[in-house]
């Protein structure tokens, strides 16, 4: 696979305090132009999340690099191959927050939720209950456009346009929580991580993060439990349970996910307009922060 796609694509985040982020952004772009790296660094005080790609040698020369910080020792890497370079420039941009929630910084390092791993969450859902013989609810810590194109049966989506919405909406439906195993869930780990250690904060008392994401569980389990596809940040749109690019797109106008069978309608013009950009049409998502 690699030999006839010789572009690497990782995707990598890891929550941790990161005081000197503004004083390190210029090292960060220097080693990825010297690499001739192309793709995205976010730099925040709360930790790191990155979209790269590159070939073989010097991804991995990236990644020895970043490693060598002992706060990034252990870093996780997601990774996928194309034919071709899929980033077209190198951003190293400085945020507040790697996922926007507009609360007071949630430092992951002082204690994470539990992790459910993707193999105990099917178990749990094929007998309906946790270890602890309690139901289970699947919570979808994503935003609205990107649960149409798939998540796990009978989940809780409570139509969220962008997460910083998620900290009132999840306080407003604690009660009828209560009593319930709650399994939140995202792209990759990273909102369903800060979404996790919220839900504690605020006395959630049986609140687990899906280890990896939606990916990671189609990659252990396939697409046990889940109706539909997996849309993704970046310029494959949408990801079947066996990990392979859909037919899926995104209008190239107003940026929403259009289906295959969205693309017969006549409004469907390839890199134009789509059924979603006519006026009665409800208005795209503006938020693709490549939040895994």
């Amino acid at each position: 696979m690699q030999s006839s796609h010789p572009y690497v694509n990782i995707a990598a985040y890891k929550f941790i305090t990161f005081i000197d982020a503004e004083q390190k952004r210029p090292e960060f772009l220097a080693i990825c132009k010297q690499l001739q790296l192309k793709g995205t660094i976010l730099l925040t005080p709360e930790g790191i999340n990155l979209f790269l790609a590159g070939m073989r040698e010097q991804i991995d020369q990236f990644l020895a690099w970043l490693r060598a910080d002992e706060r990034f020792a252990d870093l996780e890497v997601k990774e996928s191959y194309s034919e071709k370079q899929p980033f077209t420039r190198m951003l190293v941009k400085l945020k507040a927050e790697i996922i926007t929630m507009k609360h007071p910084l949630i430092k992951p390092e002082l204690g994470r939720a539990p992790a459910v791993q993707a193999q105990t969450l099917k178990r749990w859902l094929d007998q309906g209950y946790d270890d602890n013989g309690r139901p289970v609810v699947m919570l979808d810590t994503r935003n609205a456009f990107e649960v149409d194109v798939g998540t796990f049966e009978n989940t809780i989506d409570y139509r969220i346009e962008k997460f910083s919405e998620f900290p009132a909406v999840i306080a407003a439906h604690k009660d009828e929580l209560a009593d319930k195993t709650v399994v939140t869930f995202c792209t990759g780990g990273i909102r369903c991580e800060k979404a996790a250690i919220h839900m504690q904060n605020i006395g959630y008392d049986s609140v687990y993060q899906l280890e990896g994401g939606i990916l990671k569980y189609f990659e252990e389990c396939g697409g046990a439990h889940y109706d539909g596809d997996c849309f993704v940040f970046d310029y494959r749109t949408a990801l079947n349970p066996q990990l392979q690019e859909t037919a899926t797109v995104q209008c190239y106008a107003c940026r929403a996910v259009v289906t295959p069978r969205q693309q017969l309608s006549p409004q469907y013009v390839a890199g134009k307009s789509c059924p979603h950009c006519q006026p009665e049409a409800v208005a795209a998502p503006t938020e693709a922060s490549g939040a895994y």
